[in-house]
């Protein structure tokens, strides 16, 4: 499933430093219908590619370290 995204944003460099649940706010004020994901940083995932997914990927703090982008 293909979503538009708003002037083809495909990451949220914004949300490095935030916590996973500020991220997915920020992401989903962004585009609501983005499946968003938060993740733990070293959790196995599958490597297909989808343009309707975001993984926010946290440390044990639940900070956000990388910034999140479609796929």
């Amino acid at each position: 499933m293909d979503i538009h995204l708003p002037q083809g944003k495909k990451s949220w460099p914004e949300c490095v430093g935030k916590t996973a649940d500020e991220a997915k706010q920020i992401i989903l004020a962004d585009n609501a219908e983005l499946n968003v994901q938060l993740l733990p940083q070293d959790s196995m995932v599958t490597m297909d590619y989808r343009t309707n997914r975001v993984r926010v990927f946290h440390d044990e703090n639940g900070i956000v370290k990388q910034a999140p982008h479609i796929g």
